[in-house]
Parts: structure tokens; sequence; C-alpha cells
């Protein structure tokens, strides 16, 4: 029997969900510095206002207050379920009044698809955004790249109250280390020293391109932060190809393979002991599926004119793969050199967003099925096939290395199981969506897939201005795809359950 939401769950529902919001008002002051140094001050009083609008909203949630305890696992659930929406409509608010948004469910996309680390955007004139609202794009990346629970945790916002049911509830399931705040404060600290180590060689290339001082930081920053939580923003509409570079290409790839690599494997290697990387079957059927991949895509481009000499393979061919398995969402071809026969072919096209659909490593920035997922479905088809030839009597177990020795049980082939069909059911109901707006069947897979697996590669079915309802589709395919759906379909469950009529007792039905 589902239960109910009772008064106090919401009381407590909406006590954490206003700690969270006043957490985001506080992010808004980092773009609002970046207006007021460098004299923007239309961006500046945007951002004033929505600081103000969004603690009023904050303080008044927080105003519910609720009695110390832990958090139950629904009410975990709730808060990191709504949590994604709600500050999203916050984000909204300054970039919808920066006149760079069609309509206002534009600016809503666009602060879903920042949170969730998506990268698909639906600004028009990127190239003249203001520095600010480019700061406020690039920290909600970081803020949704390690996960909004993980970063609350880490600063120790919510107390002792319920770090483990939130930080479960955001999809993750194995600690760095045995305590939930040390873990967050670990995964932190890791992308700090990451990003700024790549801001620092980025700038220096961004200077011997030409680029005036602050300027140069400020693009190191930011391609910096989305490669390594996989995010997929860039401050140029051209993406990557702005920069002509492949130094910075180069970087670029590295940061976006770290970034797809749980970041309990980079804590072991990390402590001292990087054959944990080497042995770690996620690590095996990574390298499996991209070589496949890889090989795949290659022989699909031997007669693209695009890719007319190996070099050219090698550097643009290998970058969108690299951006597709991470479902970062960079590119170095144009929307159109994506989708004309011409310059990817149909077969380049669609390997793409297969190798997109399983995405990167479990407790990683990265999105998608997960190679996690797809080692263990493969694991439990040899153990279904060794049980097929093995006598009656004998007992088949089937071990992975996954940070040490592990068996693989019933439990854990559910889980992925579980997972993997939803992505795959929803790819395929984001593709009728795609289909009945009038779009090609192969472009409608390619967005469906990049929405739910958060990938960010569009093809322009995401465009300014487009229908509402498809719009609003690929919202809840990014809100999903980044929860991972187990959250995302309790929370409907018990709120469901939650607005349907009570039952009458037996006793009363007797007396009636």
């Amino acid at each position: 029997m589902w239960q109910r939401f009772t008064l106090y769950d919401l009381r407590v529902v909406g006590h954490y969900l206003g700690t969270l919001i006043l957490f985001f008002a506080v992010l808004m002051v980092v773009p609002l510095v970046t207006a007021l140094i460098f004299q923007e001050w239309e961006p500046a009083a945007r951002y004033l206002l929505a600081i103000g609008i969004t603690m009023v909203a904050g303080c008044s949630l927080r105003f519910l207050r609720i009695e110390p305890g832990r958090l139950s696992r629904r009410q975990a659930l709730a808060v990191t379920g709504f949590a994604w929406v709600v500050l999203a409509l916050f984000a909204s608010i300054p970039l919808y009044f920066s006149g760079h948004y069609v309509t206002y469910l534009d600016a809503l996309f666009d602060g879903v698809s920042g949170l969730t680390t998506t990268g698909a955007s639906l600004v028009v004139d990127l190239d003249h955004l203001s520095y600010a609202d480019n700061m406020f794009r690039f920290a909600m990346h970081f803020l949704g790249g390690l996960g909004l629970i993980v970063v609350a945790l880490s600063f120790g916002l919510f107390g002792k109250g319920g770090g483990a049911s939130l930080f479960t509830s955001e999809g993750r399931s194995e600690h760095v280390v045995p305590n939930v705040v040390q873990t967050t404060q670990f995964i932190a600290r890791i992308t700090v020293i990451v990003v700024a180590l790549a801001t620092i060689v980025i700038t220096g290339i961004c200077l011997v391109m030409g680029m005036e001082p602050a300027r140069a930081f400020l693009n190191a920053l930011w391609v910096s932060i989305s490669g390594f939580v996989t995010g997929g923003f860039t401050p140029m509409q051209l993406s990557i190809m702005y920069y002509h570079s492949f130094p910075l290409e180069f970087i670029l790839m590295v940061l976006m393979i770290l970034g797809s690599i749980s970041f309990v494997v980079h804590a072991e290697v990390w402590k001292g002991r990087p054959s944990a990387f080497f042995k770690d079957f996620e690590t095996k059927t990574m390298v499996f599926w991209i070589a496949v991949m890889t090989l795949v895509f290659t022989a699909s481009m031997a007669s693209s004119t695009l890719f007319s000499d190996m070099l050219a393979l090698l550097r643009r061919g290998l970058f969108m793969v690299i951006s597709a398995f991470t479902t970062t969402g960079f590119q170095v071809v144009t929307v159109n050199q994506l989708t004309t026969a011409t310059a990817f072919t149909t077969g380049a096209f669609l390997t793409l967003a297969f190798i997109m659909a399983v995405g990167g490593g479990a407790g990683s920035t990265a999105g998608g099925i997960k190679f996690s997922r797809m080692g263990i479905i493969f694991k439990s088809m040899v153990s279904t096939v060794k049980e097929a030839l093995a006598p009656d009597s004998a007992r088949v177990v089937v071990a992975y290395n996954h940070l040490g020795r592990r068996t693989l049980t019933p439990e854990v082939v559910k889980e992925a199981m579980t997972v993997f069909i939803l992505f795959v059911v929803t790819y395929v109901i984001g593709t009728l969506v795609g289909i009945a707006h009038g779009f090609e069947a192969t472009e409608a897979i390619f967005e469906s897939v990049a929405m739910t697996s958060n990938g960010g590669i569009i093809t322009g079915l995401a465009t300014p201005g487009m229908a509402p309802t498809l719009e609003l589709f690929y919202i809840l395919q990014m809100w999903a795809g980044r929860l991972e759906f187990v959250t995302l379909l309790a929370l409907i469950v018990e709120v469901g359950a939650s607005l349907l009529p009570r039952r009458a007792p037996q006793s009363d039905k007797r007396r009636s």
C-alpha cells in the first residue's frame, strides 16, 4: 500500500526546498558580482531582483519549521525530485528578462538544461550574451554537474538529519569515504582542483590566440567547467568550433573523459591506487564499448567528404565520439554538417546516438544508462548461459571487480535492467513525440536520446519558440534522465496516491 503525503511531510519537504532555494539565491551573487565588475548595469539589476524574489520564496518555505530528525526515504525523494525544476523556475527569471529568449518557456528550458547538464540551449544571439548571464549559465552547470544535493551536503546545509537519504535519492549509492558529508566535500574538492588547473592552461592558449586577458580567463573558466562536469554549454554559438585550436580541443577531451569516470575511482587513484581503475569492470566495459563504436563510426564516415583525410577524422571524429559518450555535448561540427547525409552519414549519425544513449560511468557527472549497468546486464547474460550449460546440481556464481570483488545478485541485475528499460522506453516515446510534431525519424531519435541522456548534441529540433508541447516533453526527459527515473517515478506514485480519494473503512461500509 502506497503511503500518502501528510501535512507534516509537506512541511518537511518545503523546509528543505527552502534551504536549497536560499542557497541558489547565494549562487546568483556570482553573476551579480560579475556584472558589477564589468559594469553591466542592466544584468546587475536583473540579478538583484532575482536574488530578492528567490530569497523571499526560500525564507517563506523555511518558516515551515520542523522538528529535528532524519528524513524518511520518501521525503528525501520529494526534496530531490522537486529541487531540479523548482530551482530552474527561479533560474529562468534573470534569463528571460535578458531579452535573449523568445518565450518564457525557452528560458525555463535553458534553466533545466543548465542544472541537469544537458547543454542544449535555446538562447538567441549567444555571441552577445552578457558576461553575467554567461557566468550564471556555467554556475548552474557547476552546481548541477556535482549534484544539487552533493553541493548542499558539502556545505552542511542540511545538518545531520537526512544526509544519507538525500545522497542516495540523487542516484548516488557509492561513498568515497564512509561519511556522506566527507564524500561530498571530496567530490567538490576534486572538481575545483581539476577545473582550476584546466583554466590556467586554457587561459594561456586563449592569450596566444589573441584574446584580451579578462575574456581569455572567462572563456577558459567556462569551457573548463562545462568540460569536466560534462555540461555542454559554451559561451559562443559555434561551440568549440569557434576557437579553431587543437590544443584546446585535446585538453577538453581529457576533461570530458575525467568527468565521465566515477568519483569513487578518482578517489582510489587519488589515494595512490591507480590499479583500481584498470581492474574495474566498468572501465573494461567502457573500453570495449568505445572501441567497437569508434570502429563502426570510422567505417561509416570513410565515404564522407567532411573527413577526407585521417587527420581530420582523428581530430573531429574522435572529439565528437568523446563528446557523445561522456554526454557533454560539445561540437566541432555545425548542426547542418551533423544532419546532412553529405557530411555525416546516416550510419555515423545514429552511431553517435547509440554512444550517447549509454553515456559514461556511474557516480560521475555523465548521463545516460551508464557503463556499470551495461556491464551488469552483460554479466547477467553470461550467467544465464552458464546456468543453461551447467549440471542441475551445480551452483553458478558470476563475480566482477568493482572496487573489490563482488558477486552478481538478482537484486543488482533487477536494478540495472529496470533503469535500462526505462531509458529505452523514454528514448522511444520521445522519438514518437518528435515524429508526431512533423520531424524526420532519425532526427527525432537523436534529439530524444540527447535530452534523456542529458547529452546536449542536438540536431535543431529544439529551437527558440518551438512547439510548447514538444518543449515541455523535452524538459520532462531532461529531468527524468538526470534523476535516472527511479526517484521521479517514485515521486509521481507517492503524489498520485496522495491525490486519490481515501477508501472508506470496511466497518463503515457495513454500517451503511
